[in-house]
């Protein structure tokens, strides 16, 4: 641990307090219902037969029961060992729903938040809640000093990456830190957790190679994994030799880069992604230890240009802190420049089509002076194109400077994504043809 945070690296520990390996009231004898079954488990039952069968609120068999004093102690010292002798700095929650349940349902109140939130230790580490359970779903419904994997942000851009109808509205929500979610109690866009695939479900290679799940070595028949994936094709179910279907779907992968990097937020990337790491279809290889949920290093020299657009895409929000800010971006000039921190536009340079179904196009110019950045004074401006047409999307005009692209994924690898220095101007000026499927990015300059 030592070493990671001499790196610069800090430790955020996955933590599954919601349930235990005994199964439910047919499982083994294992630990808790040896020491006291009805503290550490919610249970149900009759009056004739009491407190024998469990709750399931985990898909698990049982649900630890957080409303017991005794087991919320029992957490908050695993969780104090984690800190104090291991010095991890943080934890994520897994079906975190399980931890606020109380008097039949979810409270944001629960005893065990309140619990972390007076002990001295804990309450200066990071909380990230997985915020749902087989029975809840509470996204932006945790405490104010926890953050939330953003299930929402997920399948959004997943819905409007593959071209679904009515995505628009909801997107501009989810790009500029789902303030919806989160403004109303006091948090800000830092705590969305936003990401497209996590180590459950489909790799982001297998989100745009498969438009079902294959699950059969799971050896439940293929019911295991959700059916609700949000995923396409391209065109072809797996793997395959066809050169413009794999390209169509590097060009998506890009396009999802994009939009989880350059979204207001907090991006989780799942490792892999960056060289299209595949589970064959499988979306959920928890009990899979072989080549279907191993590494291939062996991708990571075949997928080189990926990973440095990865890499890019990383260093571009470094640079241009905008794509990062911490508050909600609403449209607001704080900094007294006459421009709003983001403006919205449609492909004619009019306002959005928000409610409009068949509207598929995105674009909004961000002002980069209202976050403090040795970049200096500039604007960016970003297409978000899923249609499978070409849109001519009109630009802003701007006083004294130009347009230059920095970003267009439909463009080959060595023109896709520009250093620094070597951006490209937009001439003649006023409109650029954004490609189907494709995202660009363009920044403003003077011309040299």
């Amino acid at each position: 641990m030592r070493e990671l945070h001499k790196a610069g690296i800090e430790v955020i520990l996955d933590v599954v307090f919601n349930h235990t390996g005994e199964g439910n009231e047919m499982g083994p004898m294992i630990s808790f219902k040896g020491v006291d079954n009805p503290t550490y488990y919610t249970l149900t039952g009759t009056i004739s037969d009491p407190l024998r069968y469990y709750m399931n609120f985990t898909g698990c068999g049982n649900s630890v029961d957080l409303e017991n004093s005794q087991t919320i102690r029992f957490v908050l010292d695993s969780l104090r060992y984690w800190v104090e002798k291991m010095h991890v700095d943080g934890f994520r929650f897994d079906l975190a729903s399980v931890l606020g349940r109380e008097y039949g349902g979810f409270r944001r109140s629960a005893s065990f938040f309140d619990a972390i939130s007076q002990d001295p230790i804990l309450t200066r580490t990071k909380l990230i809640a997985e915020p749902w359970d087989l029975g809840t779903y509470q996204v932006g419904n945790f405490p104010v000093d926890w953050s939330e994997w953003n299930g929402k942000f997920r399948d959004t851009v997943r819905k409007f990456g593959k071209g679904d109808d009515s995505q628009m509205r909801d997107l501009g929500w989810r790009v500029t830190g789902s303030a919806d979610l989160y403004e109303d109690d006091g948090r800000s866009a830092y705590n969305s957790v936003n990401f497209i695939t996590c180590h459950d479900g489909f790799t982001l290679n297998d989100l745009v190679s498969y438009n079902y799940k294959h699950n059969d070595a799971n050896l439940e028949s293929n019911n295991d994994g959700s059916n609700d994936n949000n995923s396409w094709n391209c065109g072809w179910e797996g793997n395959t030799d066809d050169s413009g279907i794999a390209a169509m779907r590097r060009q998506l992968v890009k396009n999802f880069a994009c939009s989880l990097l350059f979204s207001s937020g907090t991006p989780m990337i799942l490792g892999g992604d960056e060289f299209m790491r595949t589970q064959n279809g499988n979306n959920n290889a928890y009990c899979q230890d072989n080549e279907i949920s191993w590494f291939d290093w062996n991708e990571i020299g075949k997928q080189r240009d990926l990973i440095v657009f990865f890499k890019k895409a990383i260093a571009f929000t470094r640079e241009y802190p905008i794509l990062q800010s911490r508050k909600f971006l609403a449209g607001t000039d704080d900094d007294g420049n006459r421009i709003p921190d983001i403006s919205w536009f449609g492909p004619d340079g009019g306002g959005p089509k928000w409610d409009d179904p068949e509207a598929r196009t995105l674009c909004y110019m961000l002002d980069g002076a209202e976050a403090r950045s040795t970049a200096g004074d500039y604007q960016l401006f970003l297409v978000l194109n899923s249609d499978y047409k070409a849109q001519s999307v009109n630009l802003p005009v701007l006083n004294g400077k130009n347009w230059f692209r920095v970003i267009d994924t439909s463009l080959q690898r060595s023109e896709d994504f520009l250093e620094t220095g070597d951006e490209v101007l937009i001439d003649p000026p006023g409109t650029y043809i954004a490609n189907p499927r494709s995202t660009v990015v363009l920044i403003s300059k003077k011309k040299q």
